[in-house]
Parts: structure tokens; C-alpha cells; sequence
């Protein structure tokens, strides 16, 4: 399946081409790199929403690697430039597996010795956790941006019931469209709005066995989030109409780790790369990856 290479965002700097790793299912994973002028600070794997794909990040990623941070940016299986079974993935530990292959690709070609941070935006926030939990050893750091842990949209009792039952049935296949067709929901300028609707790599569908996976993942979270234990960051957007922002400030904070910071910004929408003044975010996230990064450093050295 062909699809045009994707629109660039307003005021976005032009992408680095992506690169492909082939994981233990001979998927060529998508990904893209950004590099710092001098010695990186760190790693961070990035992880997208369910609609967006790493195209859509690129003056955020420019900010880190300028910050001093190499960026891994995934586009996740079925996303992006992944053409592959659009809006698809087999089962949750798939998923997972994607995340610490590439992981694991980027440490075998020159980024082993570095802190390494998983950063998560939207939908990517939920697979990011369930990672964290289920392999502490990987990351020292976990970065939740508007994170979809609890969302306004959630399915109910009866949904998620005929989810799984059409799923179990055999009609996993079965394409079902993204309830976010609205892009105000993502942002306020009317330039990116158009972004939104206008880029051909947005996503658009999912498969039933897509959400059945998503629901999947939410009750692995809720029961294993007392085994994330790395430093966290949570950041919040005030104006947010996707994202629940008091329960997920509840759920983070069942979190194992010591070490939370939350933050919220009370002009901003759900997707902060869009917003009109988005430096003091950036700002805020990079003195948070200054920080922690620097203490998995001492502990490197230890």
C-alpha cells in the first residue's frame, strides 16, 4: 500500500527520512532519528497517539536534540509510514515487543551508554506505562504527555462487552472509525487544524481488534501500576477535551515511583506540539530530562 509522504505541521523544521528496523517478526518498524550537535545528554523513545505518527513532532524532537538529546521517534506498527495493516496490531505483547526491539536496535548501534527515557504522547502514554511496568530495567525515565491512561471517551460496560465478543468471534478485521474525526479536539490554531485534516498519514480507522487490544492494555495498567518505579512525568493540558485529566492524575499517582512531577497548563489543548507558545513546554520538559537523566548518570557511574 502506497501512501504520500506526510504533510509538515505549521512552523515545523523539514524531518529527518525514516529508518527501518526489522523486529522479531520480520516487520521493517519505522522509525525516526534526531541527533544533537554534541555529545547527547540521552536517549529518548518517543511513542505517538492513536491518529498521529512521528511526523507530526518534529520541532519538539528538534528542540530536545538541540537540548542535547538523541530522539528515536517510533511510528508504531499499522501508523504512519508503517503501510502495513493500517490501524492494526496482533495482540498487546506485540506491541510491546516493538517498543523494546527498537530499544534494543538503538543500544546495539551507539546508544548503550546513555540514559535512556521512554517519552509518550496521547494513546502512546498507555502502551508507554505498560512497558515501564513490565520491564523497570529498560528506562530511567517515563514522560507522559497528555497521556490517554483515562480519557472522556472511554467505552462503557456494553461497548467493551461487544468489542470483545466481536473480536472473539472472528471479526478482529472489522474497521471501526476513530471518534476524534473533530481536530479542535487537538488544537486551537486553525492552521493546524487543517494540518490535522488535511495530512494523508493521519490515521483515521482502527480495527476492532485494535480497541480490543487498547481495552487490554487499560486493565494491565490499572492492576501493575504499582510496578513503575522510574522517575515520572506528567503533563497536563488544562483545556484538554480527550484526556480526564483528575483521573489520570489519580491513576499516576498509584504509581510505585518516589519521584513524580505533574504539571499542568491551564491555555493549552490536548497536543501541546500545537500549541501557539509551546517553548516553556518544551522548556519544562527538557529541565525535566536535565534532571533526571542526570541522576541515572550518577547511577551509571556508581
Amino acid at each position: 500500500m502506497n501512501i504520500t509522504p506526510p504533510l509538515l505541521p505549521p512552523q515545523s523544521p523539514p524531518l529527518p527520512e525514516p529508518t527501518r528496523i526489522s523486529v522479531s517478526d520480520g516487520f521493517e518498524l519505522a522509525y525516526r532519528l534526531w541527533r544533537p550537535a554534541t555529545e547527547a545528554r540521552g536517549l529518548v523513545v518517543a511513542l505517538h497517539g492513536i491518529q498521529s505518527h512521528s511526523g507530526w513532532y518534529g520541532a519538539s524532537s528538534s528542540f530536545l536534540a538541540e537540548a542535547g538529546y538523541v530522539v528515536a521517534f517510533l511510528d508504531r506498527r499499522g501508523s504512519g509510514v508503517n503501510t502495513w495493516k493500517r490501524g492494526d496490531a496482533s495482540h498487546v505483547d506485540r506491541l510491546v515487543h516493538d517498543v523494546v526491539q527498537a530499544q534494543s536496535h538503538l543500544a546495539r548501534h551507539g546508544f548503550a551508554n546513555m540514559p535512556k527515557i521512554l517519552l509518550a504522547i496521547s494513546w502512546g502514554g498507555k502502551l508507554a506505562s505498560l512497558i515501564a511496568a513490565r520491564r523497570p530495567e529498560l528506562f530511567d525515565g517515563l514522560a507522559l504527555l497528555a497521556p490517554g491512561l483515562c480519557t472522556h471517551m472511554r467505552a462503557n460496560a456494553v461497548q467493551q462487552a461487544a468489542l470483545k465478543f466481536a473480536d472473539a468471534a472472528g471479526f478482529g478485521d472489522r474497521e471501526i472509525a476513530i471518534p476524534l474525526d473533530d481536530p479542535s479536539l487537538f488544537a486551537d490554531d486553525p492552521a493546524y487544524q487543517e494540518f490535522i485534516r488535511s495530512d494523508p498519514l493521519t490515521l483515521r480507522r482502527v480495527t476492532v481488534r485494535f480497541l480490543r487490544i487498547s481495552l487490554d492494555i487499560d486493565d494491565e495498567i490499572h492492576r501493575s501500576s504499582s510496578r513503575i518505579h522510574c522517575p515520572t512525568l506528567l503533563m497536563l493540558a488544562k483545556r484538554d477535551r480527550i484526556i480526564d485529566n483528575d483521573a489520570t492524575r489519580r491513576l499516576v499517582e498509584s504509581f510505585g515511583s518516589p519521584c513524580k512531577t505533574v504539571l499542568e497548563y491551564p491555555d493549552a489543548c490536548h497536543t501541546f506540539e500545537f500549541e501557539k507558545d509551546r517553548e516553556p513546554i518544551l522548556k519544562d520538559l527538557a529541565s525535566w530530562l536535565d534532571t533526571t537523566t542526570q541522576v541515572a548518570r550518577k547511577g551509571m557511574r556508581a
